[in-house]
């Protein structure tokens, strides 16, 4: 064989080892792009996380308010989740289409 053609083959070769390559660590069980959408999904997962705890905090802090007894706070829960009024008042609904 010429000179010319061990060398053709020899750059064949690399190239398709380096196809190969390639192709597994991108599509393998643990490759670069199950890396990445995992890191999206966790990236996901922080935020969600991040929403649930402030949703903490403001329930906890609402909690605490009822659990001082704060008036004000007690009164405002009344009302709001309960429908509740004072004696003399007179709820008023505003219906709309």
């Amino acid at each position: 064989m010429s000179f010319l053609k061990k060398l053709n083959i020899k750059i064949t070769m690399v190239v398709i080892l380096f196809f190969v390559a390639t192709m597994f660590i991108l599509f393998n069980e643990f490759g670069l792009l199950k890396y990445m959408r995992l890191q999206k999904e966790v990236s996901e997962y922080k935020k969600e996380m991040q929403i649930v705890n402030e949703e903490n905090k403001a329930l906890k802090n609402e909690v605490d308010s009822l659990e001082r007894k704060v008036p004000a706070k007690i009164e405002k829960t009344a009302r709001e989740k309960y429908d509740m009024i004072r004696k003399g008042e007179k709820t008023i609904e505003i219906i709309t289409k």
